[in-house]
């Protein structure tokens, strides 16, 4: 279930979900209960239960909320209000949540102008925060509506990552860079210029992910420079796709994460389409997400994972759906509608709106797997 880092245990450090808390607590970085989460149970169908392996976890994006959905497309857990609240009761625009043991990691990247009407000048979130089941922040690092570079603050934080040594790793990607932060909120690396961007010695151009890789490296998707970048912690790029970017291979590098077997899964965003690449470059797999009848011109997709099964899950975000494909490209299972967006506190039926990330509960298969939390 878990990649090679899992597996060899490297940087490995086991806590408790209760030692977490006493941790947060004791380096006095406890962030007020700002937001109230809803536990949301559906009908009765299927199982109702939080945090079981199997649920899928959505960043329900232009809902402004993060969900916990089962089999039978019941919410049976919620953070955020919905789509016409913007506080920081809820999670705005966020594009990113992972589990955490019995917690949940998620980034408010916030809503950017002419988006959504009921904040046509853009909404700010700017956080990323780990909350409780019943919705509490435990820990936060940036303060919401606040845009900024220096301590303690972020600008557009799309995705974050618990790493195995309790810091976590955050894609800022206004302010061009990954960086690191431990729980007293200091910096302890970071990867690209602060507000600079190019193609040259530790510079990025609009990063949208970073996950920690079995040897140690980051593997960064930078966006805007329609590249894939392994790096090491010297700031040197030791492996790239491709070799030489060029958009009809890679548009708009929205997620990547590394396999079992060496290879890389990339989202290709702007391409509309999920490949599988070798580490010599080859694509081995590609499914493309705008060839089915009904589809947004441009679904633009944004997250795919590989998953213990094999399938793949894809988060299809102007097709407003999240949907699991076997290896042969068949549709096995689907959160949301084709290209029709909705809300509902109870069921994914009525659909999602543009939703950026999904995971399987449990399932943390070429992603960075927060030791400790139960698994």
């Amino acid at each position: 279930m878990f990649n090679a880092l899992a597996r060899t245990g490297r940087l490995r450090r086991w806590l408790s979900a209760a030692s977490l808390s006493i941790l947060v607590l004791a380096v006095g970085v406890a962030a007020p209960a700002v937001a109230q989460g809803l536990a949301t149970a559906g009908s009765s169908a299927g199982s109702t239960s939080f945090n079981q392996p199997g649920d899928l976890l959505i960043a329900d994006q232009f809902n402004n909320r993060v969900i916990e959905v089962n089999a039978a497309h019941q919410i049976v857990w919620q953070f955020g209000l919905g789509p016409n609240d913007f506080s920081a009761r809820s999670i705005i625009g966020t594009n990113d949540a992972q589990r955490v043991g019995s917690f949940t990691l998620m980034a408010g990247t916030g809503t950017p102008p002419s988006t959504v009407p009921e904040c046509p000048q853009g909404c700010p979130d700017n956080r990323v925060i780990l909350v409780n089941r019943s919705g509490q922040i435990v820990w936060q690092y940036g303060q919401f509506g606040v845009t900024g570079s220096g301590p303690n603050e972020l600008n557009t934080p799309v995705q974050s990552t618990w790493l195995p040594n309790t810091d976590v790793l955050i894609t800022d990607q206004a302010n061009e860079r990954i960086i690191e932060v431990n729980q007293a909120k200091d910096i302890v690396w970071q990867y690209g210029m602060t507000g600079v961007t190019g193609t040259g010695f530790d510079q990025l151009n609009n990063p949208n992910s970073a996950e920690l890789l079995a040897n140690g490296n980051i593997l960064i998707s930078d966006e805007n420079n329609n590249r894939v970048i392994e790096v090491n912690r010297q700031h040197g790029i030791v492996w790239q796709y491709p070799e030489k970017p060029r958009r009809e291979l890679l548009s708009g590098a929205a997620f990547a994460s590394r396999l079992a077997n060496g290879n890389t899964l990339i989202t290709d965003s702007n391409n509309n389409r999920v490949i599988e690449v070798t580490m010599a470059g080859e694509v081995v797999f590609s499914y493309t997400t705008d060839l089915q009848k009904g589809s947004n011109r441009a679904p633009l997709p944004t997250r795919a994972v590989r998953l213990a099964t094999g399938n793949t899950l894809i988060s299809d975000q102007f097709n407003n759906r999240v949907i699991e494909i076997n290896p042969a490209g068949t549709i096995v299972r689907q959160e949301g509608l084709l290209n029709v967006s909705g809300y509902s506190p109870t069921t994914t039926t009525v659909g999602l709106f543009a939703p950026y990330d999904a995971k399987v509960v449990g399932d943390y298969t070429g992603l960075t797997p927060p030791f400790g939390f139960g698994q």
